[in-house]
Order: C-alpha cells, then structure tokens, then sequence
C-alpha cells in the first residue's frame, strides 16, 4: 500500500503501551503519584449525584462497544454514500482508527492485569484489566476520526466547531469513566494515549500527501463477442416506482433517438417483478430487452431471457444496483441507456437456485443466507424509499449479535465440509455499494461461482472483518479496472477454503455449491428476501445471459475487431433433480 509505512510503528505503540501498563502495575504503583489514585477514585465517588450519574452515564454509553460499532458502521456508510463525493479513504480511516485502536488495547490487556477501583461501580465492569481504558480509546479513535474529517472536508468555520465538539468526547468519557469507578486516572491517560497514537499513525498511513479519493475497486467487464444488430420491437420493463413516468419519457426518447420506433413498455407489480414479459416474449419476439428497476426486477427478467440469446439493457432504476455498479454502468438511468445502445454486448453468467420451499429460479448478482437475508428481510421500506441502500446498514445492526449457525457446505460434488457462519454469500459478482469487493476473485464471465462464509467472534471479530473488508477499497487484491469493454483475465480457479481476516472469512470457488443449514436461516435472492429454509443449491450458466454495455473509450467496436473471442450462450440445460 502506498503510504502505508507508518503503520509499521504500530507494533512499536503496542510494545509502549504494554510497557506503560507493567510500569503502573510495577514497583511504581507504591509510590506517587500512582499511590495515590485510590484516593482520587474514593473522592469522586463522594461527590456523585443524580445529575452527574445521568450525565456521566451519557458519555459512558456513548463509548460503549455497541454504540461504536454502530455509530462507525453508520457513518462509514454515510461517508460511502455521499452524492457526488465518495470519500472512500477517509471511511477507511475512520474504520481502520477504530479497529486499530480495539486491537492494540485486547493485545495490551492481555500482559497487563490491572484490577478496577476498589469502590462501588456504576456500570457492570468486564473482564478485561483495568488499564488502559477500552472506553476512552475507542471514544477518541472515533470521534477523534470523525473531527479529522471535518477539518479536512467540511466548508465554512463551522468546520472547526464540530472538530473542537468532537475531540472534547474523549476528555468527557475519560471523566464519566472516573466517575462511574471504572478507572483510575492513570487508566484514562492509558486510554487516550492509545487512541492518539492510533490516530497519528493510521492518519499518515492513509490520508497524509492524499490529493483525492481513489476511484473505488469495481469489477472488470466481460469482453465483446461479435453481435451485429438486428432491427425489430423493443420490450421495456419498468418499475413503475424506481422509473416513474417522467424518466421513462425521458428514457423512451433516447430509444427513439437510436432508431428504434417499435416500443412496447410493461409495469411490474408485486406479484409479477417482471410483469408480462414471460408472456409477451414468444408472440413479440424482441430485438432487444430494456430493464428499468433494481436489482430484483433485472433477476425476474434474467430468469425469463437466460439462454434465449435476446439481449437485454440495464437501466439502474433501483435501491442497491448493484450488477450495474459491478459492470461500471453510470447509476444516471439515461446516461446507462443512451451509452449501452451505443456499445456491444456480452455475455455474462448467471446462478441459477433452488431449496426447501423454493422453486428453481436465477440470480445475477447474490444469493445468500444468514445475517445478510435478514438485513434484507427486515430493511424499512420507507427508510429504503429515503436513504436507499442505507436503510440496510440501520437494519444490519439490529442483528449484530444474532447467533451463528451450524452447516455442510458441498463444493463440485466433493465431499461435505462442516463450518460454522453468521452468513452464506454465493456471489455471481463480487463489489458491493461503496466499492467494497466482499468476493475479489468473483467475475461475471468466469463461469464459476465465488462463496464466503462469514463468521466474525465478537466486537474484535467484527472489526478485524470490517477492516480487512475496507483495506481492499485501496485496491489491494483485486485488479485495477481497465475500463469498459476490457476482457476479464483468469477469472477463477477452484479456491478451497482460503480462509482471510483471521478465520472470519473464507473463500471459495466452483461451478456447484450445496449449502445445508442445521436450521431454517432466512435467505435472499439479489437484495430480496425469499421464504427461510435449510438448503441452497447454486449452479452457474456461463454466458447464459447477453447484456449491451457502453464502450471504453477508443476501444473497436465488436464487429470490428478481429479474432474477438466468441460469444457463451448455450442453450439451458436440463434442471437437475432434487439434493438428497
């Protein structure tokens, strides 16, 4: 990683802060000032109040593991998210601070064991040894984080305000702690040396010399087969509510401005996610498929076009898009359009499912089970109409501590392998919002389908996970994009359980996967939930799929090009039969 020597101190601030904790713990503890500090924690306790007991109880929470976890998770989304400007580096820096910072104090508290103030306690006091303060380190790396970024990208003098507002939340979550008997002084110095260090050396690894944020790591497209372009009707599904009637004119007139006249348009509903297509395609026999709707509408009609060699159009209309994002389609619905009837098409594969309870279908982004489908399942429609894919990281911290589950997981028809997971993930494509590459090898014209199985341990599990996850936005892993109408390299290779993130995390790759759950798990279908169950079956059709996606700049066009490579698309083949 450029930039990135100074993390190399960060054994050094373990070592010293390993050395500072002996030091308190030592010889030295008898003599002042340290002798002192009980003390110090018996006046305090003297002067406790009501008020003072809500107030110190207020700062307490606000450095509680739960609360930064989520408030980190929160505003590493929203840093993410933002229109126009997405501050990819500086959300690995605030999460990166925060999982430092978590890992240096479990290591120093692992050769230091101090015991709490002997004197009545406030809060429930947790096993880990006194110094330093787990509460004022993970306070200041936070919010410490958080002022840095406004210096550096908030406008105005307000600016300055908010940093001052948030450094002060570490001195004030050091004095609750105190107060509350948690701590002695010395604990809290402890604390913020910690998380000082931490900001100092992670801040110069990532956001020292940095003149912009790195273009997120995205899928590389699938490269052209030869299509020549045929005239006939075009079929337009639309999602009346991602595509509402002023974008679909907007949208009819960029078909109309690429010589097609013969338009025909169908609305989706709730019970049919691509409305009449299935109907419509044997008596219209289109040229040409144009999806306007997310995710979940482009699998619906993904599942009728599969293998017939009609292509389709992607118009990013929904809440996640996130095949659009993986091809790198503009998320402007009618610069998509205008830029995909101008390119050439590929083939892309698709997964195709099947369980207890759920009929065989595809999928061409995700499919999954565990803490990821219920993310999903329990998302707020109207925070999602709102926020977007926001409103699933609100609903993912609901179910942080859901416990995980034990199964068998079945690779090529290889014998089964017993894990245990908070999630399964059967990955087509591997990036997520934001540029995060939860599946690096996965491609869409590999013809092999990526798994993770994701089972952090504890608040550390998280962490490590989360930051392993983020160090990736740096481009570390996956392979530089190369612009649109660039061929995907070895995509694949049969990956057996290359485990990542200290265990949380691990891999692989195949062509059939056979999930079995020792119980019913929810579980989703490119970002919509489906009926919980036990079992998922995942095969890949390679090439089943002809999508048009706009053209690199410079690059031929299919047609033109000599010796381009051909062009999967076989026929389905027949369903297998049901897994014992």
């Amino acid at each position: 990683m450029r930039g990135g020597w100074p993390l190399l101190f960060l054994p050094a601030q373990a070592a010293i802060m390993v050395g500072l904790g002996r030091l308190v713990t030592g010889p030295s503890a008898r003599r002042p000032p340290l002798s002192e500090e009980g003390s110090a924690s018996r006046d305090l306790v003297e002067r406790r109040g009501e008020v003072a007991n809500a107030v110190s109880e207020f700062f307490s929470l606000l450095a509680s593991t739960q609360v930064v976890v989520g408030v980190t998770l929160v505003c590493i989304v929203g840093l993410l998210v933002l229109p126009r400007l997405p501050l990819q580096t500086e959300a690995l820096f605030l999460g990166a601070s925060v999982a430092v910072q978590s890992a240096v104090f479990l290591l120093v508290t692992s050769f230091v064991d101090r015991p709490r103030p002997d004197v009545p306690h406030l809060d429930v006091a947790p096993p880990t040894s006194s110094f330093p303060s787990g509460h004022v380190g993970a306070s200041l790396a936070l919010y410490g984080s958080l002022a840095v970024i406004a210096v550096l990208r908030m406008r105005g003098p307000w600016r300055y305000a908010v940093a001052v507002s948030l450094l002060l939340m570490a001195p004030a979550v050091a004095l609750a702690r105190m107060y509350r008997g948690m701590h002695y002084p010395s604990d809290v110095v402890g604390g913020l040396l910690n998380g000082a260090a931490t900001l100092l050396i992670v801040g110069f690894a990532l956001l020292y010399g940095r003149e912009s944020t790195p273009e997120p790591a995205r899928a590389q497209r699938p490269g052209p087969g030869p299509d020549p372009r045929t005239d006939g009707p075009v079929i337009v599904v639309r999602h009346p509510h991602g595509c509402p009637d002023e974008l679909a004119d907007r949208l009819d007139a960029v078909l109309r401005g690429h010589g097609h006249r013969d338009v025909r348009w169908i609305l989706t509903s709730a019970e049919h996610a691509c409305g009449t297509l299935a109907e419509e395609l044997p008596a219209v026999r289109p040229a040409l498929v144009v999806v306007c709707g997310g995710d979940g509408t482009l699998r619906a009609c993904a599942d009728v076009l599969a293998g017939t060699g009609i292509p389709l159009v992607l118009v990013p209309c929904g809440t996640g898009n996130l095949l659009a994002r993986n091809l790198g389609l503009p998320m402007d619905p009618v610069a998509a359009l205008d830029g995909s009837l101008a390119g050439d098409s590929f083939g892309i594969d698709v997964g195709r499912v099947r369980g207890d309870g759920l009929a065989q279908t595809r999928f061409t982004v995700m499919a999954g089970a565990g803490f990821d489908a219920a993310m999903v399942r329990d998302a707020s429609p109207r925070l999602k109409s709102r926020m977007g894919w926001a409103a699933y990281v609100l609903s993912a911290l609901r179910h942080l501590n859901d416990p995980g589950v034990r199964l068998t997981v079945r690779i090529d028809g290889g014998r089964r392998q017993r894990r245990r997971a908070r999630m399964v993930v059967i990955g087509n494509v591997g990036t997520l919002q934001g540029g995060l590459p939860l599946l690096p090898t996965a491609r869409p014209d590999s013809g092999r389908l990526d798994v993770v199985l994701f089972d952090p341990q504890g608040a550390a599990g998280w962490f490590t996970a989360a930051g392993h996850l983020a160090s990736r936005l740096l481009g570390r892993g996956v392979p530089a994009p190369t612009g649109a109408g660039a061929v995907i390299g070895a995509g694949g290779g049969t990956v057996a359980g290359r485990s990542e993130a200290g265990g949380a995390l691990e891999y692989f790759t195949a062509t059939r996967i056979d999930v079995c759950c020792a119980r019913p798990q929810p579980r989703e279908l490119d970002g919509d939930a489906v009926c919980d169950g036990v079992r998922l079956t995942a095969e890949v059709e390679p090439g089943a799929l002809r999508v048009y996606l706009p053209r690199a700049p410079g690059a031929p066009a299919a047609a033109e090009e000599a010796g381009a490579p051909a062009e999967r698309a076989a026929p389905l083949p027949a369903a297998p039969g049901p897994t014992p």
